[in-house]
Formats: structure tokens, C-alpha cells, sequence
């Protein structure tokens, strides 16, 4: 049985710059178009010692050039960034952004399983990032 799914929108790069420009660094986003990105969680998982319960939340990030802020928020159904709350964070992370081999045309994201859980590996233009999740 699937550990999780993630559901959100894939912008397309169409030739564009799109982290520092599109995306501004810094800024709190929506991690994909449209409706902020949708994880659920189908059993408890940990990630970096902070228990989540099984259920559904919004990721939610902040690129940066070296590292960006990955933030796991209890509020769901949200329409972009816009009504996004701090207070309602469970968990925030800081993880080095990594250099593609090749430039990811659209926003993709896919689970990659591992011994203890799985990492949600998000993908876009010339950046990726890697986000563990581990057993409880």
C-alpha cells in the first residue's frame, strides 16, 4: 500500500528563468501553480524528529540559492500562498538545493523509497531538492 501521495499543479519552465525570477528566493510558495501542493500521509511518519499523523497537509516552500525552507502547514484546501500561516506550520526544514543533470521542463515530483520511509524528491528547471520522510 502506498506511504503517501502528493497532488499539485505542473507550471511549465517554457524557457524561462525560473527560480530567483518566477519564483522569487525568499518567499514562501506555493510549490507548484494554482491550489498549493496537497501531501497526505497515509500512515505516521517523522521528519527530522518531528512526528506527523496520518492525514493531509500543504507543503509549502521557500527556495533559496544554497538551501531552501521546506514547511509541512495542518492548513489545507488553500488557494496559492496568499492565506499562508506561520502558526499553522508542524514542521520546517532547511535542505540544500541540488543542480539537475538536465533541465526539468515541468514541476515534477515523485517518491523515492528507502530502507526507513521514503523522500519526496520535487524537481524544476535547473533545481532539485530532497525531502526525508522515515518511519515512525
Amino acid at each position: 500500500p502506498p506511504l503517501a501521495r502528493v497532488i499539485y499543479s505542473r507550471p511549465q519552465k517554457k524557457g524561462r528563468q525560473i527560480f530567483g525570477e518566477l519564483v522569487p528566493f525568499g518567499q514562501v510558495w506555493r510549490t507548484g501553480a494554482n491550489e498549493a501542493t496537497e501531501l497526505t500521509l497515509y500512515i505516521p511518519m517523522t521528519i527530522e524528529n518531528t512526528k506527523l499523523e496520518a492525514g493531509s497537509y500543504t507543503l509549502y516552500t521557500i527556495p533559496g540559492i544554497e538551501n531552501w525552507t521546506v514547511i509541512i502547514n495542518s492548513d489545507t484546501n488553500v488557494w496559492g500562498a496568499y492565506s499562508y500561516k506561520q502558526e499553522k506550520d508542524v514542521v520546517r526544514i532547511i535542505v540544500p538545493a541540488k543542480d539537475t543533470v538536465a533541465p526539468v521542463e515541468a514541476l515534477s515530483m515523485v517518491f523515492r523509497p528507502d530502507s526507513n520511509g521514503f523522500t519526496l524528491m520535487i524537481g524544476w528547471d535547473n533545481t532539485y531538492i530532497e525531502v526525508p520522510f522515515k518511519n515512525f
